[in-house]
């Protein structure tokens, strides 16, 4: 067995058809939404905010949503005992707006890219890129102490990580959906564990950072990291897709199947809420008088939402061939 060439083993599964055209389909239609700018700031920031406390919370953060909204605010606030916990609520902000730009110019995924983002997550802005670790690793129970996984050894990293980037890069070259690259480069990175700490963060980091490259941003207005931190035990079930706690002995060459239909079907839970959330706030300009007189006041839909379910008829039909041609592939 060699540990350098990686090549995931997953099954699309309908259960990840049906969630990939739930995908397009809320995309789609948020695509083609008339929201204010206004209510895109109001969404996209409130969005970032959750997305830092939340991920950082899963790590073992102990600021309130409310505090780490104040600390990302203000960069003056200061909570006294929980400066390590601000900081890292900062770093992530930071290192989401990085990933942000990083996205929109299209920056091509490398292990230079890794180690930066990791270095923004673990020490801020100013930190150089961090390499890889140089010893062994393990993630333990923290009551029992407990063994719960143990990483491949640290000779080993520097190769599996250039193949998870190859692999990645030949992915969306292939045309495999972003949102199935997202997943399994998720999961990879941390099987990997390329560090010492900071692991889960940046994998995330790294999953938003693909979807929003691949046109999967949806404006900004999602973050994944609060449904994994509401249901922690779900999460964790799904990233154990081999009961073995030895990379070497399972782990390398699981199949992903399980962990790929929980990925994509939280991605379609959340796609689907943002739609919601977005249509409501785009329902006030929706609407027309039709007829002003008290006694028989009417309302029809404005020229701007009937071109609006026009165009998102059209995308949404294409979204729909597109995803099924490629769950045949």
């Amino acid at each position: 067995m060699t540990p350098f060439a990686w090549s995931p083993r997953f099954t699309l599964t309908p259960a990840i058809a049906r969630s990939l055209m739930q995908i397009e389909a809320a995309r789609a239609l948020v695509c083609h939404t008339p929201i204010s700018h206004a209510a895109e700031a109001e969404l996209r920031s409130r969005a970032r905010v959750r997305a830092a406390h939340y991920s950082t919370f899963i790590e073992g953060n102990r600021l309130t949503l409310q505090e780490a909204g104040v600390v990302i605010v203000d960069e003056h606030a200061e909570i006294s005992g929980r400066e390590r916990d601000v900081s890292e609520v900062r770093n992530y902000w930071n290192a989401l707006l990085r990933v942000e730009e990083w996205a929109r110019k299209k920056k091509p995924l490398s292990e230079d890219l890794i180690t930066r983002l990791h270095a923004l997550v673990e020490s801020g802005s100013m930190a150089l890129p961090t390499p890889y670790r140089d010893g062994q690793n393990a993630i333990k129970n923290s009551a029992t102490g407990a063994l719960i996984y143990l990483p491949p050894e640290a000779k080993d990293v520097p190769d599996l990580m250039a193949s998870l980037v190859h692999w990645a890069n030949e992915a969306e070259r292939s045309g495999l959906p972003a949102p199935i690259i997202s997943g399994l480069v998720h999961y990879q990175f941390v099987t990997v564990h390329p560090y010492y700490d900071g692991n889960g963060r940046t994998a995330r980091l790294l999953a938003t950072f693909i979807l929003h490259k691949g046109g999967y941003d949806l404006g900004g207005f999602f973050s994944l990291e609060e449904h994994y931190a509401l249901d922690l035990p779900g999460y964790y079930r799904a990233l154990t897709v081999h009961p073995h706690h030895n990379y070497y002995f399972g782990r390398s060459e699981a199949d992903l199947t399980a962990w790929l239909e929980y990925f994509i079907s939280t991605l379609a839970e959340v796609f689907e809420a943002v739609r919601q959330r977005a249509q409501k706030c785009a329902e006030n300009g929706w609407l027309q008088v039709a007829n002003p007189s008290r006694r028989a006041r009417a309302y029809s839909l404005s020229a701007k939402y009937r071109q609006n379910i026009g165009n998102t008829a059209a995308a949404y039909r294409q979204c729909l061939t597109g995803v099924k041609r490629t769950s045949r592939d």
